[in-house]
């Protein structure tokens, strides 16, 4: 909507690096349209400086000056037909945006006990008897049955722990819950932190 008299933001060109400001962006365009290389030159060694005082605490890094002559180029678009002090002809890898990272998608039986503790069920099936495995099998067990707590999946027992162990390990682990002794685990701090759906209407 164009009202004449207004100006909104909306109406006006997008800002190129919006941590300058406007003011910054249209000194640049004005620098652009002066006659002589001059005139040009001082000009943007005037709004380098301006740029400068914005940004009092980047001034510590190494390639501090230039990165401003690589950014006065952007915000220009490489329009600005000046002497510059450094090459800016890499400055365009500054507004490149990286690609995206793909983000693993691994099929596991159940979500609720995580990807990572699957591999540790893998380790347990081929791990020898011993010390070792009876502490891993300790910290997994535990572990389960903060994850049941945590997602609300249903009743949260020893025997559902049990269960889930030998069946995941394919019967590598089975728990004695006559002796295995789980963790104290306080319910309620598990029930504040569970993520809640929307309420119905």
């Amino acid at each position: 909507m164009n009202i004449k008299g207004l100006d909104y933001n909306t109406q006006r060109d997008k800002l190129l690096l919006s941590e300058y400001g406007r003011e910054v962006q249209e000194m640049i365009a004005y620098a652009i349209t002066l006659p002589t290389k001059a005139e040009r030159q001082h000009c943007a060694e005037t709004i380098i400086g301006i740029m400068r005082r914005m940004t009092p605490h980047d001034q510590g890094s190494a390639d501090y000056e230039q990165k401003l002559w690589d950014h006065l180029a952007l915000m220009s678009q490489f329009q600005l037909d000046i002497d510059y002090p450094y090459d800016v002809n890499h400055a365009l890898d500054i507004a490149r945006k990286p690609e995206p990272l793909s983000y693993p998608m691994k099929k596991i039986p159940v979500r609720h006990y995580g990807y990572m503790m699957f591999e540790v069920f893998e380790q347990l099936k081929t791990m020898p008897a011993g010390a070792e495995r009876d502490a891993l099998v300790r910290m997994t067990a535990n572990q389960m049955k903060r994850d049941l707590y945590q997602w609300g999946h249903g009743s949260v027992t020893d025997e559902k722990v049990a269960d889930d162990l030998a069946r995941y390990t394919d019967g590598a682990i089975q728990l004695d819950l006559k002796t295995f002794r789980f963790e104290k685990i306080n319910e309620k701090d598990f029930v504040e932190k569970r993520p809640r759906g929307k309420k119905k209407k």
